[in-house]
């Protein structure tokens, strides 16, 4: 019997996406742009927790052994397991242990993350529609709010759906821009309504020369030679993948409340919480401007900023 209400659409790809760096060590000055300290990490309570849809993670790295992190892998993935590297990267930007080489934003919250990459047959790991729906619904079934997806693809209309139904239950995401350039089509999940699009720029404050641009760009965070964890160590990446988990980590603990805020005045919380980058006010390039996250503790709902309007109508890691 057919389902008049199902939705219909290719079974697209989607990718990491990568670019070449020049930073060389942990010196690159990243989390000092966006004002986090160590104390930022710790001011507020409860622990958040934030979901993750990424590659696989090497548990055993220094900077994520030991450290709060769940894995769920079983969503019959369509090819051989992918390499972890970019999923340790984000994980260790998220969570990863003080005093490691590659310390993370907030090393005492929980992350659950979702294994939902595999091999391209190549050399790329990629995920499917079919997975992120899986890997969504996994998060949602566990009352996750926060979600990173430091990943981008074409627009879906099956994924589009998924998207708004964890919405529907609460669920904040957070996703790359994309790493196609200025002209290029928007990139997706990122551009989809309500999802938090975060870009990435260099320790200047200029963009990352192959963000993707467009009305739909929310919030910069550094993004261009940041010094990550690998699968076995540690090196430098660039990508708007990178950039995501600075806004993440800062709407994990707007939301870490016994009175959370609501989707829309998180939001409008982070956006008042930039420093204006390029033309005056929300920009094609840098949206609101770079996260600043200073003294973050979730506000007051008397002191919660009025929400900004919003544009925002095979997947790669950016």
């Amino acid at each position: 019997m057919v389902d008049q209400s199902a939705t219909v659409d290719l079974d697209h790809y989607y990718y990491t996406d990568e670019g070449p760096t020049d930073c060389t060590g942990p010196s690159c000055e990243a989390i000092s742009l966006v004002g986090w300290s160590v104390s930022t990490s710790e001011q507020c309570s409860p622990t958040p927790t934030i979901g993750m849809i990424d590659t696989g993670i090497n548990r055993d790295h220094e900077a994520l052994k030991g450290q709060s992190i769940e894995i769920l892998s079983d969503l019959d993935l369509r090819g051989s397991p992918s390499q972890r590297d970019h999923g340790t990267a984000i994980a260790g930007l998220l969570v990863g242990k003080h005093g490691s080489n590659t310390p993370g934003l907030l090393p005492d919250a929980h992350l659950l993350t979702v294994d939902a990459f595999y091999r391209d047959g190549g050399t790329a790991d990629r995920t499917d529609v079919v997975t992120l729906v899986r890997a969504l619904e996994a998060l949602a079934k566990r009352n996750v709010r926060i979600v990173n997806m430091s990943l981008s693809g074409p627009s879906n209309e099956v994924l589009k759906r998924a998207i708004a139904s964890a919405q529907a239950k609460g669920m904040i995401i957070l996703a790359a821009a994309g790493n196609n350039g200025a002209g290029a089509e928007p990139s997706y999940p990122a551009a989809y309504p309500g999802v938090i699009a975060v870009t990435a720029i260099d320790k200047k404050l200029a963009i990352y020369s192959r963000a993707t641009q467009g009305e739909y760009i929310d919030i910069a965070a550094p993004g261009v030679d940041i010094w990550v964890a690998s699968s076995d160590g540690s090196t430098v990446k660039s990508g708007t993948s990178y950039a995501v988990p600075f806004v993440t980590a800062a709407a994990a603990i707007l939301s870490a409340s016994s009175d959370p805020l609501s989707a829309t005045d998180l939001r409008a919380t982070l956006e008042s919480r930039t420093l204006d980058l390029g033309a005056p006010g929300r920009d094609k390039t840098y949206g609101y401007g770079l996260l600043q996250a200073a003294n973050l503790c979730a506000p007051s709902r008397e002191e919660t900023p009025v929400a900004h309007s919003t544009m925002g109508s095979g997947t790669y890691l950016p």
